[in-house]
């Protein structure tokens, strides 16, 4: 058995059904892989996903597009190479709660936003504001990340970024209502998140198991779209406490659809990476002269 371990982006959620399911239904036995999943909790984000593949502590790391661009580019740079997308559409959203004033993101200025503290983040935030005819004068404020959602939720900060298929949900149970903002509404061409990402330079070395492992996980991912209950029941023991309260059903029928599109499951358009690496220089977020290709393959998925 090959022994593989992926770190996550967060707590459990609907994004990572699919290696949930491909664990418990014995994909990833059946391809010859032992799956480790780890998630930030067990160290309340000390260590990124991204970081942990750099150190060499997991093998796969779930992130956004923007963590690739940032360890290539880096001034130690790292190799890190995308393998799959999660989702094809962007799901997320900046959000602010419904009782506010901020009825559009120019109304941000002056208000704070509980950041993540990623390299290119708040750059884009600010940009969406000034898309909307704001000045992007926003006090970015930054809280544990573990711990973010609920600074807005209390109140305690006007804004965050968020999965509308996952906090989305969440905000319901919790009887309250968000206003949401979508990047693609504000002439942000965002790309994909979280994608599946690794080092590049052992890719040529574990090509087979790598390849093995994208197997079984895109059987998770299309089993869980084509048996939800199922699937639900298998992710829902595993969802935090303070989350339990979360429709699941709601939110993989949000989700599922994403998971593939009539392509490859994982599959990562060239033209939409290269548009938002064309974007950020183009906004002075980024400077260097990186391909887009250099960021991601196709070749080990089908």
């Amino acid at each position: 058995m090959n022994t593989l371990h992926l770190a996550l982006d967060w707590t459990p959620n609907i994004n990572h059904i699919g290696f949930f399911v491909a664990q418990a239904k014995g994909f990833y036995e059946k391809q010859g892989i032992s799956l480790q999943i780890s998630d930030p909790s067990t160290d309340q984000y000390q260590l990124t996903p991204a970081k942990k593949v750099e150190l060499g502590q997991a093998d796969f790391a779930l992130c956004p597009t923007e963590s690739l661009i940032s360890y290539q580019t880096k001034e130690e740079a790292f190799p890190l190479k995308a393998i799959a997308a999660i989702l094809q559409e962007d799901l997320s959203a900046i959000v602010v709660r419904k009782e506010s004033p901020i009825q559009s993101p120019k109304d941000l200025d002056g208000k704070t936003y509980a950041s993540y503290e990623a390299r290119y983040e708040d750059g884009i935030v600010q940009q969406m504001i000034k898309n909307d005819g704001g000045k992007g004068d926003i006090q970015v404020i930054y809280p544990e990340k573990l711990g973010i959602w609920n600074t807005v939720l209390s109140g305690k900060y006007d804004s965050t970024w968020v999965f509308m298929n996952w906090e989305g949900v969440q905000v319901k149970s919790l009887g309250a209502a968000l206003r949401s903002f979508n990047l693609a509404d504000y002439d942000i061409p965002y790309s994909y998140s979280p994608v599946l990402a690794c080092s590049g330079a052992q890719i040529e070395e574990k090509a087979e198991v790598y390849r093995a492992f994208l197997k079984a996980t895109a059987a998770g991912f299309q089993y869980a779209k084509e048996n939800p209950e199922e699937a639900v029941k298998i992710l829902q023991p595993l969802v935090p406490e303070h989350e339990q309260t979360i429709d699941l059903r709601e939110a993989l029928t949000l989700t599922a659809p994403h998971f593939s599109q009539g392509e490859t499951w994982g599959y990562m358009d060239p033209h939409r990476v290269s548009k938002f690496l064309s974007w950020l220089r183009e906004k002075g977020l980024e400077q260097s002269q990186i391909s887009a290709k250099s960021l991601f393959t196709n070749e080990l998925l089908g």
